[in-house]
C-alpha cells in the first residue's frame, strides 16, 4: 500500500529526511553538518548530480530538497522537474542553494517547480535555520488570506489546514464580494489582505480569473504588494499557462493536498515581505 502524504504539521513525527544536491562533496559535508547539529535526528542524504538524485527519489519520499544551480550532470531546475514528478501530488519542498540565486529569482528564471532559494551569502547556518522553517513550519505572525471558494465542502476543509497554521481566513463564497473587498480598500495603506487564495469557477459574474485580472489591472497590485494563488482542478496546460500569464503568483492543483497549499502559501507570503528591490513584481 503506497505510504500516506503526511502533512505539513507532522512532518516531524517521523525522521525527516533531506536530500542535498551539489556537485561538492565539502558543500554537501558543510550543509549536512548544520543541519544535523540544527535539527537532531534528521537524516542528511547527500548527492552529487541528477543520477545519483534519481536513484535516491526512487528508493524513499524526502521531505525537503536542497540543490544547486549548476550539477555535474545537468542542474538544479531538472532536478527539481525530478522531484516532482517523482512525488506525485504529496508536496516536496525544492529549495535553490546558489550565490547566484538572487539575479534569476529577479529575473524569474525559476520555474514554478522550484518552491523557496537561498543565498549562499548568508552562510550555511544561517541555511540550517532556513530549511527549519519548512521541516519544523512556525506561523507568520499576522497573515491574512482573503479565501475565494464557492463550495461550502472544499471552503470548510481549506479553511481548517490554513487556521492550523495561524493564518487569518477571510472566506467569500462569491467573486464579486471579493472584488466589492478589495475595492473598498483601494488606495489605504492595508489593503486589506497579505494574499488572495481563489479558485477558478466561482459562482455569480465575476470568476477567479476576472479577480485575477482585476487586481492586477485595474487595482494595480503586483506579484508582491498582492500575491494571488489560484486553484485549478482543470488539468489543461494552456489554460493553466494563462492564468500564470494574466498573474497569479503560483497555481494549487486540486483536490487540494495540505502541504503543498501551505508551503506556497508560505513561499508567497514570506516572498512579500521582502524589500522591494529583491525581487521583481
Amino acid at each position: 500500500m503506497p505510504k500516506a502524504p503526511r502533512d505539513v504539521r507532522h512532518i516531524t513525527t517521523d525522521t525527516p529526511r533531506v536530500m542535498v544536491v551539489d556537485g561538492s562533496k565539502l558543500v554537501r559535508k558543510l550543509i549536512g553538518d548544520v543541519l544535523k547539529a540544527d535539527l537532531p535526528g534528521v537524516e542528511v542524504v547527500g548527492c552529487a548530480g541528477l543520477a545519483e538524485a534519481e536513484a535516491a527519489l526512487a528508493a524513499g519520499p524526502f521531505d525537503l530538497v536542497t540543490t544547486s544551480l549548476a550539477l555535474p550532470d545537468g542542474d538544479g531546475m531538472q532536478l527539481a522537474r525530478q522531484v516532482r514528478a517523482s512525488a506525485g501530488q504529496r508536496y516536496v519542498p525544492v529549495i535553490v542553494v546558489s550565490g547566484d540565486a538572487q539575479n534569476h529569482l529577479e529575473s524569474r528564471r525559476f520555474t514554478e517547480d522550484v518552491t523557496d532559494y537561498f543565498d549562499k551569502a548568508n552562510g550555511y547556518p544561517a541555511l540550517a535555520a532556513f530549511l527549519r522553517g519548512y521541516i519544523q513550519p512556525q506561523a507568520i505572525p499576522d497573515a491574512r488570506v482573503l479565501y475565494v471558494e464557492d463550495s461550502v465542502t472544499v471552503a470548510m476543509a481549506t479553511r481548517r489546514m490554513l487556521q492550523a497554521h495561524d493564518i487569518t481566513v477571510m472566506h467569500m463564497s462569491r467573486g464579486d464580494d471579493a472584488l466589492a473587498y478589495l475595492r473598498e480598500q483601494a488606495g489605504m495603506d492595508d489593503i486589506g489582505a497579505d494574499l488572495v487564495l481563489t479558485d477558478v469557477t466561482l459562482d455569480g459574474e465575476v470568476s477567479g480569473l476576472d479577480l485575477l485580472r482585476v487586481i492586477r489591472n485595474e487595482l494595480g497590485y503586483g506579484k508582491r504588494r498582492l500575491p494571488v494563488l489560484v486553484m485549478t482542478g482543470d488539468g489543461n496546460r494552456d489554460k493553466q499557462s494563462n492564468l500564470l500569464r494574466e498573474g497569479a503568483n503560483d497555481l494549487v492543483l486540486k483536490p487540494i493536498e495540505e502541504r503543498m497549499l501551505i508551503t506556497k502559501t508560505f513561499f508567497q507570503l514570506r516572498m512579500a515581505k521582502l524589500p522591494e528591490h529583491s525581487a521583481a513584481g
